[in-house]
């Protein structure tokens, strides 16, 4: 029996991102902006990478909910990418070197799924699925993470972030239902946390810093402590999420121990707003 399981829902929205604001959406200013878009330009080629890993375990899911949950992350995932895709767009038309980092984090994934294991390639999705997941969180409960931001942005995050946290444990338990009780299951799902953390900082520290320089912003001091004010100081995204970095290395972990469920009856909103008209009968 899965813990708490909860069945992801694919929904075709779309939010017709206004391509003049891709630098200056969010309500901090352009540094801020530029942080968000940046963590935009790893999720279409990222959610192909979960998907396919995902997806290679499908056959072997004995359990029906759990069947049904993946096919929803599956679709789930694949809209992140078609809107993140549209999103990316807008910021290589503004002049950021979108396709170059595209194409840099595309071959680190192809090298990742030629160089190591199935195993290995569910266990950096389950951790980064957990990355994200804490993050959003964050992103749900605290207004001032996207706060008076330009609609259409804020209100695409804030979905990606509910999607996030409603399949938050289905890359965890098909891993659990995978590995069985493998006494190897747990130091595989913590080491590749801690891997797949180093990475995606660092690149996206990199890939941050190029974004800015892009804008003529790299050296803007007032830009940068307005950013890190929201990111450390008084909106404090990352200093909030450390404890539950660290839950994830407790041996009896599950997405689930953090029930916050209640945040996805917002989905219905943006549902009703958004929603793609369906395609005209023949």
């Amino acid at each position: 029996m899965l813990k708490n399981t909860m069945q992801p829902v694919r929904r075709d929205l779309d939010f017709k991102l206004p391509a003049n604001r891709i630098n200056d959406w969010h309500y901090r200013g352009v540094h801020t902006s530029t942080f968000f878009n940046t963590m935009s330009l790893f999720f279409p080629v990222g959610e192909r990478f979960f998907i396919h890993s995902v997806r290679h375990y499908r056959d072997r899911i004995k359990d029906p909910e759990l069947q049904k949950a993946v096919a929803g992350f599956i679709g789930q995932e694949a809209m992140h990418g078609r809107e993140h895709e549209e999103y990316n767009e807008h910021a290589a038309a503004a002049g950021l070197p979108v396709l170059e980092i595209e194409k840099s984090v595309g071959k680190l994934l192809e090298w990742t799924q030629k160089h190591n294991r199935p195993a290995e390639q569910l266990a950096a999705t389950v951790a980064l699925e957990h990355l994200t997941s804490i993050l959003a969180d964050i992103v749900l409960r605290e207004p001032r993470v996207l706060g008076d931001s330009e609609a259409h942005y804020r209100d695409l995050w804030t979905w990606h972030a509910l999607e996030e946290t409603e399949h938050k444990a289905v890359a965890f338990d098909v891993y659990v239902q995978v590995m069985g009780k493998h006494p190897l299951r747990y130091f595989l799902r913590t080491g590749a946390f801690v891997v797949a953390n180093v990475i995606f900082w660092t690149l996206l520290s990199r890939y941050y810093w190029r974004n800015l320089a892009a804008q003529g912003q790299q050296w803007n001091l007032r830009g940068w402590l307005t950013a890190l004010s929201h990111q450390w100081g008084s909106v404090g995204v990352f200093r909030r999420v450390i404890p539950a970095w660290f839950s994830y290395f407790k041996p009896g972990f599950h997405p689930w121990d953090h029930d916050n469920r209640a945040e996805l009856a917002r989905l219905n909103e943006l549902n009703r707003r958004y929603a793609a008209p369906l395609a005209s009968a023949a």
